[in-house]
């Protein structure tokens, strides 16, 4: 079964170019070579709701549990909390379909 992990944060105030040039560079990339596979990536401009909403999905259930308990995932967590304050993620079955 494909799962889906959906991350959400919002940008720490006067981090935004910091933060994009580590997202597109590192962060994203990294997670790619973990076997993560993006799905989608949305930047709220106005109204409620976290600034960022990232999304990507793994094989199986075991494949997500390898990569959240990896080094390298705790790694790129502690280096995106540098730009990112209200960080959330969740682990849930992937419909193909959007989710929240």
């Amino acid at each position: 079964m494909t799962v889906k992990l959906i991350m959400s944060w919002d940008i720490l105030p006067g981090q935004e170019q910091s933060y994009f040039e580590f997202a597109m560079q590192t962060f994203a990339p990294e997670l790619m070579k973990l076997g993560w596979q993006p799905t989608e990536a949305w930047y709220t401009l106005y109204g409620e709701g976290p600034q960022i909403l990232t999304a990507g999905i793994a094989d199986n259930v075991q494949q997500m549990r390898e990569i959240l308990g990896s080094t390298e995932w705790e790694d790129l967590k502690d280096r995106l909390l540098e730009y990112v304050t209200n960080f959330d993620y969740k682990v849930v079955p992937a419909t193909g379909r959007f989710q929240m």
